[in-house]
């Protein structure tokens, strides 16, 4: 899915072909990880005293919660946090799956990435920042979120932003608590420059 959004928006003349190249920057280190976590895994596994002390070692770790969760978003993937240059905790992170209540009726947040595209999120009614030249690109929903707070995988408890602006892969582009300071850097940089044609 990272990819497929992003030769889309190159594909479509939404942005520039650089686009792709975060791909590569982003995706590559996630692959590498996922090696070394293989190999370790397997090191587990292998027959012999050295790799059965080590598995009771392990067997004894799963007693404690933080190495449980830690390692449980690890191999879940849930832990992953792309760099977004937007200090929001919830910034680069999966954005969580919660219930909404928008204008089409009550919702989860996955649902609405079911359509492939970007999506600016606006909840219980902060105002909606200005889209001036990505309006024809970006999905934008506003929503009513009962929670307080947001479980976030790897940060814990954050409260729900005022506005997330969330890309076709799930992950968090740029998000706030009131103001829309980065939000144009965001857009750009991740869905191209304003009024973009080929």
């Amino acid at each position: 899915m990272n990819l497929g959004w992003k030769l889309a928006a190159v594909l479509r003349g939404e942005a520039y072909d650089d686009l792709l190249d975060s791909y590569a920057t982003e995706r590559h280190p996630v692959a590498a990880r996922v090696l070394h976590n293989t190999r370790a895994q397997t090191a587990l596994s292998r027959p012999g005293p050295h790799s059965e002390a080590l598995r009771e070692l392990f067997a004894g770790l799963f007693d404690i919660d933080d190495v449980r969760r830690r390692l449980g978003l690890m191999i879940a993937a849930l832990d992953i946090c792309y760099d977004t240059k937007c200090d929001h905790p919830l910034a680069g992170r999966r954005v969580p799956d919660t219930d909404l209540v928008t204008a089409d009726g009550v919702g989860r947040v996955h649902k609405l990435l079911a359509a492939g595209r970007p999506i600016l999120l606006t909840l219980n009614g902060c105002d909606v920042p200005s889209l001036t030249g990505w309006e024809r690109r970006i999905d934008c929903v506003t929503a009513t979120c009962a929670d307080e707070s947001w479980t976030v995988p790897g940060v814990g408890e954050i409260s729900v932003p005022a506005a997330v602006l969330v890309r076709p892969d799930g992950y968090v582009a740029w998000a706030t608590n009131g103001s829309d300071d980065g939000l144009t850097d965001a857009l750009s940089t991740f869905f191209g420059p304003a009024y973009l044609t080929t």
